[in-house]
């Protein structure tokens, strides 16, 4: 199969580079995104965080360079080598040091070229290229079409497109999805244990609607707590009540020891969901010390975050808490936590240290309105599964990242037959 394949330059094959401008326009409180060096992640480019411009400065800086769907960004500087695809039916401008690849289509069939750019033959030639500066490695402009690769016919180029692609479509709805899935799990927690919604409208006489077994646990009447007013029956108690908080372990005192490890999880490993690159520890840890998918994990110091963990198992470092309960549901604490974080946040940043962070006592002082226990109940088959749905199609989207990480060197290279390819995301 690979031996049709063709080696020749991007110039040859009329893959075009398109310098963006050097200059960086005024951020403005809305508009279009302005897409730098940190928001090209995984080979996809994310919006959320990226500054914003008007559309008079996006249209000026999209005057040399303006993103089309399939087109690939290619960082210089920082991360030189990295690139991202350019979605369907997004505006958006690029900053500094960032440039675009733009095949024809005559030998690169373009949605292929998002995939040829991620390949080791890639990063070959950025080994090759790459100028070691005292401040940043870099990539020049003019080198970059001088790159060779190897290409097979445009068939196999749509083929191992469609293959990774539809992994990568997959991937990229479930995170989607979690994203959705969030929303209404916390719009659900404010409106029933923050807000008391449903007591609300019971107390005005009016049909909460909800299902009748789950509207007649909720009361039709507030009274007052150290919270304020709390629906009736219910109690106000901390999140260290409600859940138990395990700091991790000082993970360097505890080696592997015969080969066997566990991946270290610190606050890194936490914000990436993934434990690619971490250190290593003893696979002998007690099993409260040892991270499972679905654990909620609480980084109390550093950059506070509180996620629900899908990354495989891995070793509690310190500054993390694991988040267990006996008696209450996994949404409670999951969610509780969330309540107050925006505080916890807070306090944090008010901390003259170099690292920001909360103490226990803060965990005290955290209170929630909790529900009596057969209303937990009723109300846990309605905001469960959101939860658990949430972790679970994470693990999904961890297994797919690897089976397109582990085909696309096979694919690129003509390693791994297409039919062989095929059949195994058929069986995925």
């Amino acid at each position: 199969m690979a031996g049709e394949w063709q080696t020749m330059t991007l110039r040859e094959a009329n893959v075009t580079l398109i310098d963006c401008d050097h200059r960086t326009p005024p951020a403005a409180a809305s508009g279009y995104p302005y897409v730098a060096i940190p928001q090209l992640r995984g080979g996809r480019i994310e919006l959320s965080d990226a500054r914003r411009i008007t559309h008079e400065h996006y249209v000026d800086w999209t005057r040399k360079a303006k993103p089309s769907a399939s087109d690939v960004v290619l960082s210089r500087r920082c991360n030189p080598g990295e690139t991202a695809v350019v979605p369907p039916n997004v505006e958006f401008a690029l900053g500094q040091n960032l440039v675009l690849l733009r095949a024809d289509g005559t030998k690169v069939f373009p949605p292929f070229l998002r995939w040829l750019v991620r390949g080791p033959e890639w990063w070959e030639q950025i080994g090759k290229f790459i100028n070691v500066g005292a401040v940043f490695d870099s990539l020049r402009c003019a080198d970059v079409p001088n790159f060779e690769l190897r290409l097979p016919p445009l068939p196999e180029q749509r083929a191992i497109a469609n293959i990774l692609g539809t992994l990568d479509d997959k991937i990229e709805l479930n995170r989607r999805m979690n994203e959705t899935l969030e929303s209404m799990a916390r719009a659900l927690f404010k409106s029933w244990v923050v807000d008391f919604d449903p007591v609300r409208v019971k107390a005005e006489g009016r049909d909460p609607c909800l299902p009748q077994p789950l509207a007649d646990l909720f009361p039709a009447r507030l009274v007052d707590s150290e919270l304020g007013e709390i629906p009736e029956g219910w109690e106000v108690k901390s999140l260290d009540e409600i859940a138990r908080f395990l700091n991790g372990l000082g993970l360097q005192k505890y080696p592997p020891v015969d080969g066997r490890f566990l991946p270290v999880i610190k606050i890194a490993q936490l914000r990436a969901g993934n434990t690619n690159d971490a250190d290593r520890a003893s696979a002998a840890l007690e099993v409260d010390y040892v991270v499972q998918d679905g654990d909620i994990l609480f980084s109390w110091s550093g950059s506070l975050e509180c996620r629900l963990w899908a990354g495989g198992p891995g070793a509690l470092n310190q500054h993390l808490f694991k988040v267990t309960s006996d008696k209450y549901p996994r949404w409670l604490c999951y969610l509780g936590i969330h309540q107050h974080l925006a505080d916890f946040r807070h306090i944090a940043a008010g901390k003259a240290t170099t690292m920001g962070h909360i103490q226990r006592y803060h965990l005290s002082d955290a209170k929630l309105p909790v529900p009596p226990s057969a209303l937990l109940r009723a109300m846990n088959p309605v905001v469960g599964p959101i939860v658990e749905s949430m972790w679970r199609r994470a693990v999904q989207s961890r297994t797919l990242t690897g089976l397109r990480d582990s085909l696309l060197p096979k694919l690129i290279s003509g390693e791994l037959r297409l039919t062989d390819a095929q059949r195994t995301v058929e069986a995925v």
